[in-house]
């Protein structure tokens, strides 16, 4: 199979890029994280990670790839298994198809990640694009260079228990219908990534990250469960998948793209803005792990105040970008 193996910033961006390029697609990672309406903030408190409330910064796992199909007119096929035998015999089929396969997988089982990247992740996704003996040869966006996993280890991967366990699903287009990025789509695409950060509900979008700051506001200063939770903020945001910064920066790249292909200039100044809300992101989350390490003082409240500031940049951005495509 001729197959260009290209690093990203994300993985699930990442895998759908590649694949669809492959597939004869002009698509870049931050042009797929934009059309799918990927970008978002969420504060679950009755959804645990690890005891703590997840806390996310983009749409569920799979939305991005599911959010490419209108698009793209394309048609994926999602296949899941009961058995790993099973799972692996069916990816062997479609490998000796020629296809290239997409999948879901736990980052802690996949060997060639270094020990300390590893964590009990269930929706790290990859490409696999061949075999090569005992061994399958993997594009994992993350990674700067192709890697190769041992059958028993991807196996494992696959197969991973827990929350968001994979059950070996995997992934791959039956046809890709279009291959040119309309500025319709664009524009709708804009619209209801606002939307939904605007939206009147207060775990989602703005309202969410206000809710979150009211939240930290009732943490008591001097308390290890506080500290706890402000620790567990800063592995959300910053290393779990890309981080909130990171979908920040990466949908700014999606802006300026769009503004090309749509002809669509108004977009290039809210390319710069929202780079500067990442910016700001950046510094909540360094305010924050500072903190946890015992270097400033434990202080909720400013971390709060931080919290609302990025809350009400992010809703004058959305309104007005909003209004831009309207």
């Amino acid at each position: 199979m001729s197959f260009q193996h290209q690093h990203a910033a994300h993985c699930e961006s990442g895998v759908i890029s590649n694949l669809l390029r492959h597939h004869g697609v002009d698509m870049s990672e931050s042009l797929a994280f934009g059309l799918s309406a990927a970008l978002s903030f969420a504060y679950l408190p009755f959804v645990k990670v690890s005891g703590q409330p997840l806390i996310s910064y983009r749409m569920p796992p799979k939305a991005i790839i599911k959010g490419m199909l209108a698009p793209m007119a394309a048609r994926f096929r999602f296949e899941t298994f009961r058995s790993p035998e099973a799972g692996e015999r069916r990816l062997n089929e479609l490998l000796a198809q020629g296809r290239l396969v997409g999948m879901q997988t736990s980052v802690y089982w996949l060997p060639y990640f270094p020990p300390d990247m590893r964590f009990h992740f269930n929706a790290h996704n990859l490409l696999v694009y061949g075999r090569d003996g005992g061994d399958y040869l993997v594009s994992d966006p993350v990674f700067e260079t192709p890697m190769r996993c041992a059958a028993p280890d991807l196996s494992r991967a696959r197969f991973a228990r827990g929350l968001l366990a994979p059950k070996g699903l995997i992934y791959y287009p039956d046809s890709v219908g279009r291959t040119e990025v309309t500025a319709d789509a664009l524009r709708r695409a804009i619209r209801k990534t606002a939307q939904r950060m605007l939206a009147p509900v207060p775990i989602v979008g703005v309202r969410g990250m206000r809710m979150l700051a009211r939240r930290l506001e009732r943490l008591p200063a001097t308390n290890a469960a506080s500290l706890d939770f402000v620790g567990h903020m800063v592995r959300m945001q910053e290393e779990i998948g890309t981080g909130g910064a990171g979908f920040r920066f990466i949908y700014a790249a999606f802006l300026q793209e769009a503004a090309q292909r749509g002809q669509m200039p108004q977009l290039l100044p809210f390319s710069d803005r929202l780079t500067a809300i990442g910016d700001g992101w950046r510094m909540f989350a360094l305010a924050a792990a500072r903190m946890v390490k015992g270097r400033d003082a434990l202080d909720p409240s400013a971390l709060a105040r931080r919290l609302r500031a990025q809350a009400d940049a992010e809703e004058g951005f959305f309104r007005d970008l909003r209004q831009a495509v309207a």
